[in-house]
């Protein structure tokens, strides 16, 4: 029994859990309300993005939504949306599709964005007044091309329909999706999309590819097109064969065209002004079956790097995943969706003009393409516009050589492409592409980034133009060395061979000492220093290999060491032939020709190109191929040469004179005899020099014979004609009396020929006619004897025209002091320089008490080599008379006769 204290205690208890009981079922109470409340708001909340996100009219027809507007709850959440939506779109009608068609006509002009069908085929004729700022019609929307392409237009109710269009051509590949019964509208789109294309640039600027897996025959009414390669259908079991045509492609514009630091083809567009490749659309359409793997990861490489390299894939029914920019179209049972307007907006696509509309278009645009591959660009178009001769040569040489439907076709010299082979027979243009070459190249760099080399083999004067003249006194200050006329001289090939295989170890020694190894390394490592790149330019030559003999064993060694070795210093070989098949001295030698990556076939050109290369065969005039791949057929770029005119030609020679024409360039001209007076003119003092001619090398140096006081130091001259033995007479007559020291005496003894021009350069001169020749030389040989035992050296010289018609006259008195003379003569200051008709009269005048080693030096002119090996003490020499050259030898200075040749007059 509780006490009244226990009963009180309890009744707290009770009162406190009751309470606590209360606010228990309050907060319960309230906690579900609020649960009940968030649930409410979370519905109301996810409803409304729902809505949002799907849009009323496409909630509307879901029904599993139905339920929902009816839903008392919820119709607030209808209201804000149909509110939202009326404001939204009320803003929209006032202004979005205006902005967008703004903006579709600012990045789609022309075609690119035009409504109708006025557009259609619309592309520039040669001569049109359509033409670029630049007045260039090659750069015909080109180089501020379209980024945008319309494809239809798309209508958000209430406003007004506006443009749909999809960004292309190094923006993004476009991949079309349909299904089969709408398949033929995917066609229509993209067949609509391509003529917008043909008919936005000239014609020749983009081309296409069609490849259909399905064997159906896509796009009828582009057809056309065909005729003239803009449109290129496809096996459609060679897959393989075209996406091998679009990596060597996109290989080709990575390693040439962006080696420059360029992004992209669009980069240097902009940077350059010019378009190196025509754009390349490749339309790839298929049955919404994958390829095979294989196939599908080539074509996936392709995607990731052909935009910057001016690809462009279309991909109709072929699921492709890439990672590459990519926009769609997809043809849907609700309409047609693009990626650029979104789910909500049905695009309706631009119907196709009619089927005769389509290809009336696509004959214009043919006829166009026709007219501006036949029209032949002059080379002042070529040219650059502005920074002429500023161009930087430390990395290579590059300039256009020609156009391929008004895409810049490039000539590069550097390391990867260092020499050039240049074919073609007579008439096809070989000389009208080098003077093209040569021009563009020095319109670009100065004399201090470019030095030619020019020679010609064939009788012609091809280069002299770059040569001061009678008639126009400029020159082409790049050229240090023109040689023309060269038909018969070898030898000068060869003394080029010898002068850059001489500059490429000079060169390769600094680099050594600079611890580098290639000419662009040297000019950083030595940028005071003067590292113009060579260009040696040969024209037929093969005339230089046209005989297998030493000559031509040497220049081959020659060849193949510059060949090889001369790329990292800085020096081109540019060899331009008819025909290369026939020269021995290569045979074995395939070492040669390798070096030579850059390829040159002119139309019908044989043996240029790789062997299974048969390209230039069909070439029609005024084109040639150009291949930097040595020749091999995926490296073949066609290009239309320009008219390399005259006055452009000239042009460029006198702007680069009046800005570089300091020092003029050595001239070798083959027709015409080197002036006496310039090879005497810097002949040292202190030693007797008798000159018989000009050394056929790079510096024109005179052939002297040295007269000192020393057995054998006599000059014999071989010849049966008068002309050319009195000219090297007179050069001996010439180099004596300015070099002889002074008290010297001259005897001249016109046997033979009128001495007229001798006399003269010698001044004064005692004269020994043929009546007391002999008389003269008893006088001579006592004077030899009395000096042997005296001291007297003073020089004394013995000139004789035509020595042989003494022989009647000399009787054995006379022939003996002749050859006491000639034998013991030298070594006490008595020389003679005589002129023989007949080598074997002088080889039997020292066959007894004298000898043919009595006659130090020689020179053959119109005598056979067989006459002449005797005094060089050669089993045989290689030569044949040629007119104005002489075969030279001097014990003292030669192993082998060497060519020379004949000076001009005395007088």
């Amino acid at each position: 029994m509780l006490t009244v204290a226990g009963r009180k205690h309890r009744e707290r208890v009770e009162e406190a859990f009751a309470e606590f009981h209360a606010a228990a079922g309050r907060a319960l109470g309230a906690a579900d309300r609020l649960r009940e409340d968030a649930v409410r708001r979370q519905a109301l909340s996810m409803f409304a993005l729902w809505l949002r996100r799907d849009g009323l009219e496409a909630a509307r027809a879901d029904r599993g939504l139905a339920g929902s507007f009816a839903a008392p709850a919820l119709r607030g959440v209808v209201r804000a949306s149909e509110n939202d939506r009326s404001t939204a779109l009320g803003t929209w009608a006032r202004s979005g599709p205006a902005r967008l068609a703004d903006l579709v006509a600012a990045h789609a002009p022309g075609a690119a964005g035009a409504e109708g069908t006025a557009w259609l085929g619309q592309v520039p004729f040669p001569g049109a007044a359509a033409q670029s700022e630049t007045g260039d019609p090659a750069l015909d929307g080109i180089k501020d091309f379209p980024t945008l392409w319309r494809i239809g237009s798309g209508r958000l109710a209430p406003g007004p329909s506006f443009p749909v269009a999809v960004p292309l051509l190094e923006e993004s590949h476009l991949r079309v999706d349909s299904r089969p019964r709408t398949r033929a509208r995917a066609e229509e789109l993209v067949e609509l999309l391509l003529l917008r294309l043909f008919s936005a640039f000239r014609p020749g600027v983009l081309r296409v590819d069609v490849w259909d897996g399905s064997q159906y025959t896509l796009f009828p009414g582009l057809h056309p097109l065909s005729r003239t390669g803009l449109v290129t259908a496809h096996d459609p079991n060679d897959l393989d064969g075209l996406l091998d045509q679009l990596a060597e492609r996109v290989h080709r514009v990575h390693s040439r065209v962006l080696s420059e630091g360029d992004t992209s083809l669009r980069d240097y567009t902009e940077r350059t002004g010019k378009r190196s490749e025509p754009w390349q659309v490749v339309v790839l359409a298929g049955n919404r079956a994958p390829l095979p793997e294989e196939q599908q990861r080539r074509l996936q490489r392709i995607a990731r790097s052909g935009l910057t390299a001016g690809i462009q894939l279309v991909l109709l029914d072929l699921p492709v995943t890439v990672a590459a920019p990519v926009e769609s179209v997809r043809f849907t049972a609700d309409g047609v969706r693009c990626s650029m307007t979104g789910e909500h907006i049905a695009v309706t696509p631009d119907p196709l003009p009619g089927r005769g509309e389509v290809t009336g278009a696509c004959d214009t645009i043919v006829r166009a393409h026709e007219g501006w591959r036949s029209r032949v660009r002059g080379l002042a178009e070529f040219l650059p516009r502005d920074g002429w001769m500023t161009g930087n040569s430390a990395a290579g040489l590059q300039t256009d050589i020609g156009d391929d439907d008004g895409s810049a076709v490039e000539l590069r010299l550097d390391d990867a492409s260092p020499h050039a082979l240049i074919g073609g027979p007579s008439g096809s243009g070989k000389t009208n592409l080098l003077i093209g070459m040569i021009t563009s190249l020095a319109a670009r760099y100065s004399p201090s980034e470019l030095q030619f080399y020019l020679l010609d083999f064939k009788e012609g004067v091809s280069f002299a133009q770059f040569a001061p003249g009678q008639q126009d006194k400029t020159w082409l200050p790049h050229a240090q060395l023109i040689g023309i006329n060269v038909n018969t001289d070898r030898e000068f090939g060869l003394a080029l061979l010898q002068f850059l295989a001489d500059e490429m170890r000079r060169r390769a020694d600094v680099a050594k000492q600079q611890e580098v190894t290639k000419l662009e390394e040297l000019r950083r490592a030595d940028p005071e220093g003067h590292w113009p790149r060579i260009v040696a330019i040969v024209d037929e030559f093969q005339f230089l290999f046209a005989e297998n003999d030493a000559l031509a064993k040497r220049a081959t060694n020659l060849l193949e060491d510059v060949a090889r070795r001369g790329r990292s210093q800085g020096i081109h070989l540019v060899f331009a032939s008819q025909d290369v098949s026939g020269i021995e001295a290569f045979w074995g030698r395939p070492a040669i020709f390798e070096q030579f990556v850059l390829r040159i076939a002119l139309p019908r050109a044989r043996r240029v190109l790789a062997t299974l290369n048969e390209a230039a065969q069909t070439l029609p005039k005024w084109h040639a191929i150009v291949n930097h791949e040595s020749g091999v057929k995926h490296g073949n770029e066609i290009a239309r040469i320009p008219d390399a005119s005259k006055d452009v030609v000239h042009e460029v020679q006198v702007r680069a004179h009046e800005q570089f024409g300091a020092e003029s360039p050595r001239v070798f001209d083959g027709a015409s005899s080197p002036a006496l007076g310039a090879l005497v003119a810097d002949l040292p003092a202190g030693e007797p020099l008798a000159v018989v001619g000009q050394v056929i090398d790079m510096e024109g140096s005179p052939a002297a014979v040295r007269l000192p006081d020393a057995p054998g130091r006599n000059v014999a001259v071989f010849g049966s004609g008068s002309r050319d033995a009195l000219r090297v007479m007179g050069g001996a007559a010439a180099g004596l009396a300015r070099t002889a020291p002074s008290g010297a005496r001259f005897l001249l003894a016109p046997l033979v020929g009128d001495p007229a021009g001798i006399e003269q350069v010698l001044g004064e001169v005692e004269t020994v006619a043929l009546a007391d020749f002999r008389a003269r030389v008893e006088e001579l040989a006592a004077t030899v004897r009395e000096r042997a035992a005296g001291s007297d050296r003073s020089p004394v010289f013995l000139l004789v025209l035509g020595a042989d018609a003494a022989d009647p006259l000399l009787e054995r008195a006379g022939t003996e002091a002749f050859r006491t003379v000639l034998r013991f003569g030298p070594e006490v200051g008595v020389h003679v320089v005589g002129w023989w008709r007949s080598a074997t009269r002088l080889k039997q005048l020292l066959s007894m008490s004298a000898s043919v080693d009595d006659v130090g030096a020689w020179i053959g002119l119109d005598v056979q080599g067989a006459e002449l090996a005797p005094f060089a003490s050669l089993t045989s020499t290689t030569w044949s008379p040629r007119p104005g050259r002489g075969l030279f030898f001097d014990r003292a200075q030669h192993s082998r006769p060497e060519v020379v040749l004949v000076p001009g007059d005395a007088r």
